[in-house]
């Protein structure tokens, strides 16, 4: 699977978990750490829990089992790492004080509404 394949995937499995204010960062031209930083809210930990259960789902459904995840029991900010792809959950306030969107500013934002199941159309 490849890192584009990843990030889209973990992109919609957050969507279809109602993530809020979804991010994608291209790092690969950055850092050699990742080629992507995914970013995204939960209202709550039940709901964080929820995004990165799902993700992770998703992930070993591909045959990507095997990550690192910190701060699952806390879930204010719950890092996911699948090497080429990092995923960071966040709480709210865990996400302002941080400000990762803004120490990685320099990163080209990827556009994600492409990658999103779109609406059926409805006939009239």
């Amino acid at each position: 699977m490849t890192s584009e394949e990843k990030a889209e995937l973990i992109v919609q499995t957050a969507d279809d978990r109602q993530a809020r204010d979804m991010v994608l960062l291209d790092l690969s031209g950055l850092t050699v750490m990742t080629d992507y930083f995914f970013i995204c809210s939960g209202n709550s930990t039940t709901h964080i829990r929820t995004i990165v259960d799902k993700i992770t789902e998703a992930m070993k459904g591909a045959g990507m089992g095997g990550i690192r995840t910190e701060g699952y029991d806390a879930a204010q900010w719950v890092l996911m790492d699948y090497g080429d792809v990092v995923v960071h959950v966040m709480s709210p306030e865990q996400r302002e004080y941080y400000q990762l969107e803004e120490f990685w500013s320099e990163a080209p934002h990827v556009p994600i509404e492409p990658m999103l199941p779109q609406p059926a159309a409805t006939q009239a």
